[in-house]
């Protein structure tokens, strides 16, 4: 069978992660076009498997976030799961909508998606930081307060007046 790739994923019950998710079609705009029937998706698995949402992005092809889940709980694969499911199900057939690899699946998500697991609050603010320059470094936008799919305005609202702390401290983080 040749050498394929064996991709292993750390599972840190209560972890906090960062995660790319793509879909198949880079040219494809789904994610922002149907924003509202992805933020139903993602808002019914995050009711029925709760985890904190430190940060998000959302771009047309691709969206970047980051979880902290909840202790003793290390399914991010599941919640991965559900959420693209929930979403796919929620579209008509569409020019977008590619015949799946397997049977009965819409080929709309790359098959694998990229975790990292967060190391400390360096790693933490930076992986924050990534997440919400997205736009900017895409040209979606130059400003990223013109960017609505992102965390990115929850943060500067909260944002403390001398600028010292841009989220919770990790261990504070546990839902």
């Amino acid at each position: 069978m040749g050498d394929m790739p064996h991709y292993r994923r750390l599972y840190m019950p209560g972890g906090t992660y960062f995660f790319t998710v793509n879909l198949r079609e880079r040219q494809s705009s789904l994610l922002t076009g149907e924003i509202e029937k992805l933020r139903a998706a993602y808002a019914t698995v995050q009711k029925t498997w709760p985890f904190d949402t430190v940060a998000i992005c959302v771009l047309p092809n691709h969206l970047h976030c980051t979880w902290t889940l909840p202790e003793g709980d290390d399914r991010f694969s599941t919640h991965w799961r559900l959420i693209r499911m929930n979403f796919s199900k929620s579209l008509p057939n569409s020019a977008d909508l590619k015949p799946g690899r397997r049977k009965g699946e819409r080929g709309i998500w790359q098959r694998r998606f990229w975790e990292h697991l967060v190391e400390d609050e360096e790693d933490l603010q930076a992986l924050v930081d990534y997440v919400h320059i997205n736009p900017v470094k895409h040209g979606r936008v130059e400003d990223l307060n013109d960017w609505p799919y992102s965390s990115w305005h929850r943060y500067q609202k909260n944002w403390p007046e001398d600028g010292a702390l841009r989220f919770a401290p990790l261990a504070q983080r546990k839902t």
